[in-house]
């Protein structure tokens, strides 16, 4: 699927299409550069993924594609949302494997993307109706969903204690451990959108004035201490990251965030990451593209990984940030879910389905999840 037709001589009849070229992301040969986004989708039972997420994900895949799972708990603090995904026990383990069998049976790349979402949680969905965790003890106002229609309550945090911290470090280092005995190719640690990493990176969240708040090294600290624990435990070559500097989701933003992303892309590759997963600043809020004077450009040039781009982007977009080398791959969500052969429409340029804003988090197994239609259901 590299859209373009051979000629004679084995000359392009046609210009490739940027996003469905190939490319090497590091041990892995991607067949074209439309990734699937880690997309929360609220179908787990019990923090168990359960058997109709092999048809979704399978749904999804390509030969020679990058798919990045949806979020996934890395312990029982972790949960900010019913029905999401963990990686901590083996019950969850086991039931990975089979969504995992059906990417790779379909010549799929499959990264987990792992989580702690630190205050953006309450009470019932934490273990004994304890307090979440997080840098601070400053709660969080309730905020509307990306759905648009609930609005959720957050219980008052619990700071952690400096000498807690490594445990949590040591919960991501498991939590990567169990992916790749489940079968997955490589994890992408969440460090974006207001969840505990993101917390502990921005000063409008981070009030602490130990050796993990402060200064921007210090804010960074617990971060790359996560990235360098699942390095040491899976290697490098099976990590990626993601990070949203310029977002402000869950009231976390930051003073400086250019500064803040290049700090942590510099910070990165001294460890040897496979790619860094950015959010693009015009994605300042859930769901909501606006104009931003900001730009991912010096992050991309410093960072000497592969560089995901995600946010707003559609095929045009995609195709220039590829063709003016902002990036290498692109990542979809919301139209990727909406059209399960993404790839195959961006390469015909054929006309998409719409997405139901309404069906992304309902706990419906096939509604909003397995029945949107393919291009050949369509014609």
């Amino acid at each position: 699927m590299d859209g373009k037709v051979q000629g004679q001589n084995g000359v392009s009849a046609e210009a490739p299409i940027p996003l469905l070229t190939s490319y090497t992301l590091g041990k892995f040969q991607l067949s074209h550069r439309v990734v699937l986004a880690p997309l929360t989708r609220m179908r787990s039972w019990n923090n168990v993924p359960q058997p109709h997420a092999i048809l979704y994900y399978s749904q999804r895949t390509t030969k020679g594609g990058l798919l990045i799972a949806e979020a996934t708990g890395v312990s029982d603090t972790a949960q900010g949302y019913p029905q999401t995904p963990g990686i901590w026990t083996k019950e969850q383990v086991e039931a990975w494997k089979p969504i995992v069998d059906a990417v790779h049976a379909k010549g799929g790349i499959f990264f987990c993307q792992i989580w702690h979402v630190g205050r953006v949680s309450n009470t019932g969905l934490q273990p004994n109706g304890q307090a979440p965790i997080s840098c601070t003890d400053k709660p969080l106002t309730p905020q509307s969903q990306s759905n648009g229609f609930n609005v959720a309550q957050f219980s008052t945090p619990r700071r952690l204690t400096t000498e807690e911290i490594p445990q949590v470090v040591n919960d991501f280092r498991l939590a990567a451990r169990n992916a790749i005995e489940a079968g997955f190719d490589g994890v992408e640690i969440h460090g974006a959108h207001g969840y505990l990493l993101d917390q502990f990176m921005k000063d409008h969240v981070n009030d602490r004035t130990d050796k993990y708040g402060g200064s921007l090294e210090n804010r960074c600290r617990f971060p790359l201490e996560v990235v360098e624990a699942i390095v040491d435990e899976i290697g490098a070559d099976k990590v990626g990251i993601r990070l949203s500097p310029f977002a402000d989701y869950a009231e976390a933003g930051d003073s400086n965030p250019e500064a803040l992303g290049l700090y942590m892309v510099e910070s990165l590759n001294k460890y040897g990451l496979v790619y860094c997963h950015m959010v693009e600043p015009r994605m300042k809020t859930v769901g909501e593209k606006s104009e931003s004077p900001h730009s991912l450009l010096p992050m991309r040039k410093a960072f000497r990984g592969t560089f995901i781009v995600a946010g707003g982007y559609d095929r045009e977009d995609g195709n220039n940030a590829v063709a003016e080398n902002r990036a290498d791959l692109v990542a979809y969500g919301r139209v990727f879910l909406a059209n399960p052969d993404l790839p195959k429409r961006f390469a015909l340029n054929a006309p998409l389905n719409k997405y139901n804003r309404e069906t992304f988090y309902i706990p419906d197994p096939v509604l909003g999840y397995t029945d949107y239609p393919f291009l050949e259901d369509t014609e």
